[in-house]
Order: structure tokens, then sequence, then C-alpha cells
């Protein structure tokens, strides 16, 4: 049931547009100390930027323990998956790295994802692609999407005015 991938084809590029959720999973280096992250992630970030990359626009939220596990091996994975009627879950593995808003690379991607990002992002995670696997997803349950939930953006502007955005995303801040 399983089919291996070495890059993204078109009927891949359009499954992972019609997704409203993706996931993303990273380990540090110390297994016995630290433990695997995996994040869901929604609002619409993500974008292809080709058939073996792409990036998506990472909000503060909880920690950041994608930027740091990626820091530490740059091992990324993303899943996507089906909640309608044509299952299916998509892993993209690869090495991702995260961007600095306000380094050139960073400057000439926000450009590229114009409609994707926000004045509250902290970086950009991309993701080299060195494998794609497809599974059946037959387990994955019906779900309907209803809509975006707007309490990271309300949080993100709250505390932008009153200042507590710059400590909590520190040295990645771009204002």
């Amino acid at each position: 049931m399983a089919k291996d991938y070495l890059e993204l084809n078109e009927e891949l590029i359009n499954f992972i547009k019609n997704q409203k959720i993706f996931f993303v999973a990273t380990a540090p280096d110390n297994l016995e100390k630290e433990y695997v992250n995996l994040s869901p992630k929604g609002l619409d970030t993500l974008v292809i930027l080709d058939n073996r990359t792409v990036v998506y626009a990472d909000y503060p939220g909880s920690g950041n323990e994608t930027a740091t596990h990626l820091q530490q091996n740059g091992k990324l994975t993303m899943m996507f998956m089906s909640f309608d009627k044509d299952p299916m879950v998509l892993r993209l593995y690869g090495s991702g790295e995260a961007i600095s808003l306000n380094g050139l690379n960073g400057k000439e991607l926000i450009e590229k994802m114009k409609e994707k990002v926000s004045p509250f992002i902290r970086q950009l995670i991309c993701l080299h692609i060195e494998r794609v696997r497809t599974s059946c997803g037959f387990g994955v349950p019906y779900y309907q999407y209803i809509s975006d939930r707007e309490s990271l953006i309300e949080w993100c502007k709250k505390a932008t005015l009153s200042g507590k955005i710059r400590e909590y995303m520190g040295f990645l801040w771009k204002g």
C-alpha cells in the first residue's frame, strides 16, 4: 500500500494544497534525556517552492523545539493526511532549516510567500525533501473542516501591543 517517491509530483502537490492541517516532527540528538517533538500546523502557511522543497511560516506558540532540533541534527518530517472521502497519508522526509526573517534567504522567501505570512511569524521552516512516502490512510477517521482558529493571531496582536512578544520571541523579533 505504501509508495515511495524521490520528489513531489502534481498529484501529491494537489493533495498537500487541499489539506487544512499538517504535522511536523523533529528529534533531539539526545533521546535519552529529551523527547521527540510533534506539532500540528494550520493557518494556511505552507508554500511548495518546487518538487523537493517546501517552506512554512512558523508562529510563536509553545517552545521552539523544531528550530532547536534542526540546529542539532537537521532532520525534519512533515505529515499530511486526508480526513475526507479520499484517504491518504503523505510523509515528507529530509533535512530542515529554521530561516531567520532578517537574513537574505528569509527576505527572499517572504517575498515568495506574501499571502502566507503575517507580521507575527517568528521564522520560516524549510524542508529539503529527500524521500516522499504515501500510505493508505484507511484508519484515519472522517472530520469536517469548519474554520481556522483565530486564537493564535489574537494572542500575537495582544502580545505585540503589550510588548510581550519581543520578550517571547527574543532574538527572532524582526520589528
